[in-house]
């Protein structure tokens, strides 16, 4: 399991948060980045954000509701990471995609609150679309409410892929050390809550740009979360 940073986590934090799927505090550091970050284009064309025909319909995302630091683009990125690699910045909630020439496709993501936040690098070891969801028992013994959305699956109780599932239309799966870390980056049901602290470590991304992400990386790409003030 990938180490937990605990003062990378309060240094996340920046008021309470919700223990509830439904809600939380927004937080958000975009105003202030640890390295200048100059638009180079406005990647997501108009529509990006729009309703999807899936295998599941997607509802389109009220970009209002976003701020839109948060929108995906392509940014001038200065980094010594190959193209192709992922960096995530839990500080400023971005997820970095190098791109060749000084360049990467930049996402605004949700992160871990407070007690949850984590660094240290990793893989995709495996995609999926629509996945299921099986919370660890952890996770079900703080938030006992959760059994009540539970069925048997063919892997034990769990949410089937769908609409109603927290990790979205696409879950990418982060390993370290040939086991699984049991955080994914994924896609959410709650697109309002990215650039905010809310989940329990995993990365969480509007529906749209999940699947803009699983459809340009491979599996076995290497993944790096940023802990406190560190840069790639």
């Amino acid at each position: 399991m990938l180490e937990f940073d605990r003062r990378a986590a309060l240094a996340l934090s920046l008021g309470a948060f919700a223990l509830a799927l439904g809600g939380c505090k927004r937080t958000t550091t975009a105003s202030a980045p640890l390295t200048p970050i100059a638009p180079v284009t406005a990647y997501a064309p108009v529509g990006a954000y729009g309703p999807v025909a899936d295998r599941f319909p997607i509802a389109g995302v009220d970009t209002a509701e976003i701020d839109p630091a948060y929108l995906r683009r392509e940014v001038a990125y200065v980094t010594s990471q190959p193209p192709g690699t992922i960096v995530i910045d839990p500080r400023e909630h971005f997820l970095y995609l190098v791109q060749p020439g000084g360049t990467a496709i930049r996402y605004g993501v949700g992160v871990g609150k407070e007690g949850f936040g984590w660094s240290g690098t990793a893989t995709i070891n495996s995609k999926q679309e629509w996945p299921d969801w099986y919370p660890p028992k952890e996770m079900i013994e703080r938030r006992p409410d959760i059994k009540a959305q539970l069925s048997q699956l063919r892997s034990g109780q769990g949410v089937a892929g769908g609409l109603s599932n927290p990790l979205g239309a696409r879950a990418m799966y982060l390993w370290q050390n040939g086991k699984d870390t049991l955080y994914r980056i994924h896609g959410t049901l709650e697109p309002e809550t990215i650039g905010t602290n809310v989940s329990s470590g995993c990365i969480r991304m509007i529906n749209q740009d999940a699947i803009d992400l699983y459809n340009r990386i491979p599996v076995g790409t290497k993944v790096i979360v940023l802990g406190g003030a560190a840069a790639a």
